[in-house]
């Protein structure tokens, strides 16, 4: 897979994983109802979107460590009753595949790569 279609693939799984951690605190399942102040762990997902959207390799790099806070936090709320438990394995699942994509577009698209593919 190229550089270009990993960035297209993890620009759709970080607005998909901003999207789910949105909905899921504010209507589908929140802490409290009415909503909670959870939504804002939303925010780091924003911070990295222009990055992503640009291809730019150094926000990869951090975005792989961001993510694993998502993919732990899907991971122990797994076990919740109800939505909100499937909430979690969906997040769980879209964090560990935007980590994959990450990790992988930051290898394919490292200087080092690139120029022995041009040479």
């Amino acid at each position: 897979m190229n550089a270009r279609a990993l960035n297209l693939v993890a620009t759709a799984l970080l607005v998909a994983l901003i999207a789910l951690c949105v909905l899921w605190e504010a209507w589908l399942a929140p802490l409290r109802p009415g909503g909670s102040w959870m939504i804002l762990k939303a925010l780091p997902l924003m911070g990295a979107f222009l990055g992503v959207l640009k291809g730019r390799r150094y926000t990869y790099q951090w975005l792989t460590m961001l993510v694993l806070l998502y993919l732990v936090e899907g991971v122990v709320r797994a076990m919740d009753p109800g939505l909100a438990g499937k909430l979690a394995i969906a997040e769980a699942v879209l964090a560990a595949l935007l980590f994959a994509c990450a990790v992988w577009y930051a290898r394919v698209s490292a200087p080092s790569r690139q120029a022995r593919a041009s040479a």
